[in-house]
């Protein structure tokens, strides 16, 4: 609003005037009736209020509407407010009104056209309907954008793909408010040089004290950007380590998602606890730390981070990712799509979100619609590797080796040949007998590099397994278990041993690997085989027994199916398809 006279005593106050204060006193609920009312009158009698009255109460009464959410209500009466301002500004004098006190100089205080705008773009953010926000907040004169416009209007350029005005927009964003470190990630996030960020951000940072952080904070997210985990790890636990900035929740939530994406996974739970202890209400990131959660085989873990997270808000991605996680390692995947949908209705730019609903679909053989969703997540996160990963098995599920191959490559040379590209190229050269040695040559150069890589550790087994080297392979393992314990690494260990006929060790090890995850079924089954083979008598004894009691298993397996059913039912609501 323009600047107002002082407060009129209530006597003397206009009807809209009184509608303005409960306005400004946040009591949406009554500005609601009553302009709602106000506005039947006026249609009724169009001469009972001014021009710039009937602005006012379509303003004030769309702002209502916008805070019970009802936002395609109320972009139609801030349509009709914006119309109602274009003829007052057509008119020099305004009218005065015959249902009111005399015009006074409140009655002057018009709420401001821009914010008008910037409101009907929230509306359409939220009605999913960014070309039109695009369009609403683009009729504002470069001039006259506030901050949080071009704030607005960056995110929704970078989200079009129109990157050139999403840079001309954060940039502005930067040049009026020099702090804005969202608008900071933003522009690194569009390849902007940590250097040019940087530059912009140095006349206030040598201005004011206690900010010589910053320029290495630029610098440590430039690398994350990049997709250069390690010196963003060694840069933000720099910035950590100073005593001022010790144990904050942003930074160590960081530093948990690039262990993450560096294949970390026992450093990033580690980053993720600390974060949560500090902070019990985060909800950020923890999407990420339920799904290593759930990859570990720690369910009920998973499901208690579900619960509290539900509890802190439903309106977020996150506790939905969690969940489907949860259901996802249950193997109850039309459940876990289920939550995945919805977990992307939430935000649409959620990459747990995407992968979570792109391996549900992969594991129920809807594989072109998985790859769909990958490639979303590809696009949303180009430095993140699980979502090459996932594209990957997709193309491999369907056979497609040659596109699979194109990929692994092209990821290779884009994100730098570390220990997860080789890995993740000799993924796919071990589905080809012809590039069977390049495969090994590949994971030796990874192990070479991190030899407690686990995923490098696997592969080189399997391939270790298909030549027979089964002592060759005991020492691997027997190597990366020194300083880790992973429940795959136990039970192929365990495979080994039985392959050598070390049976009691063998069993040792699946019962390590059923301790880390109980649900492990492949340990359980080379547990059970062994059994069997030790006591055949028990193994036949064993049989009749589940022959006698197989009607009771039959029936958990329908209630199962039923299950899935009914989730399925429910795919028309899904999100993305």
């Amino acid at each position: 609003c323009v600047p107002c006279a002082p407060r009129l005593p209530a006597a003397s106050m206009s009807v809209v005037e009184h509608v303005r204060e409960m306005a400004s006193a946040g009591l949406h609920s009554n500005v609601r009736l009553l302009s709602g009312l106000l506005l039947t009158m006026s249609g009724n009698n169009p001469e009972l209020f001014s021009p710039s009255q009937k602005y006012q109460l379509l303003v004030y009464h769309a702002d209502s509407l916008f805070h019970d959410k009802e936002y395609r209500n109320a972009v139609s009466k801030y349509t009709m407010a914006l119309q109602q301002k274009k003829a007052l500004s057509k008119t020099s004098k305004v009218r005065p009104s015959t249902g009111n006190a005399a015009s006074t100089p409140q009655s002057q205080c018009l709420p401001s056209e821009i914010e008008v705008k910037y409101k009907m773009a929230e509306c359409y953010t939220m009605l999913k309907q960014d070309k039109n926000a695009i369009a609403i907040l683009d009729g504002i004169p470069s001039r006259q954008r506030t901050p949080k416009i071009n704030m607005m209007l960056a995110n929704l350029y970078k989200k079009a793909g129109q990157e050139r005005s999403s840079v001309t927009s954060y940039k502005e964003v930067l040049r009026q408010c020099p702090l804005a470190l969202d608008a900071i990630l933003g522009l690194l996030s569009l390849s902007v040089k940590g250097a040019e960020v940087a530059s912009m951000t140095i006349n206030v940072i040598q201005s004011i004290p206690n900010l010589d952080w910053l320029s290495v904070w630029i610098k440590a997210y430039a690398f994350v950007h990049t997709g250069d985990n390690t010196r963003a790890i060694n840069t933000i636990c720099s910035l950590e380590k100073k005593s001022l900035l010790r144990d904050n929740v942003d930074l160590l939530g960081s530093l948990a998602d690039l262990y993450f994406r560096a294949g970390d996974s026992k450093n990033s739970i580690l980053k993720f606890e600390q974060a949560q202890m500090l902070d019990p209400y985060l909800i950020k990131g923890m999407d990420v730390y339920g799904y290593l959660l759930a990859r570990e085989g720690r369910l009920e873990d998973v499901e208690n981070l579900g619960c509290r997270l539900f509890n802190i808000s439903d309106q977020h991605a996150e506790p939905w990712v969690v969940s489907g996680c949860h259901s996802f390692y249950s193997k109850r995947y039309s459940r876990a799509l289920y939550l995945g949908a919805k977990a992307i209705q939430l935000n649409s730019n959620s990459v747990q979100a995407l992968l979570l609903k792109g391996a549900a679909l992969r594991n129920m053989g809807r594989v072109q619609e998985a790859i769909i969703h990958f490639r979303e997540a590809i696009r949303l996160a180009p430095c993140r590797l699980d979502c090459y990963e996932g594209l990957i098995e997709c193309y491999l599920a369907s056979n497609s080796i040659r596109e699979a191959m194109v990929m692994a490559n092209n990821v290779y040379k884009t994100l730098g040949a570390n220990a997860q590209t080789l890995t993740l190229l000799a993924t796919v050269c071990l589905e080809d007998p012809v590039t069977q040695e390049k495969a090994k040559t590949l994971l030796d150069k990874a192990l070479t590099q991190r030899p407690d890589y686990i995923k490098a550790v696997v592969k080189k087994a399997e391939l270790l397994s298909r030549e027979q080297k089964y002592e060759d392979g005991i020492a691997l393992l027997r190597n990366a278990l020194a300083n880790q314990s992973d429940c795959v690494l136990h039970r192929i260990l365990g495979d080994f041993l039985v392959a050598v006929n070390e049976y009691q060790e063998a069993m040792d090890q699946y019962s390590i690997a059923l301790s880390l995850d109980p649900n492990d079924q492949k340990s359980l089954e080379g547990m059970q085989k062994m059994e069997k083979e030790e006591s055949p008598t028990d193994a036949t004894q064993e049989e009749d027994v589940d022959d006698m009691e197989g009607s009771g298993e039959e029936g958990d397996l329908e209630g199962s199916d039923s299950e899935a059913a009914q989730w399925a039912d429910q795919e028309q609501w899904f999100g993305m398809q």
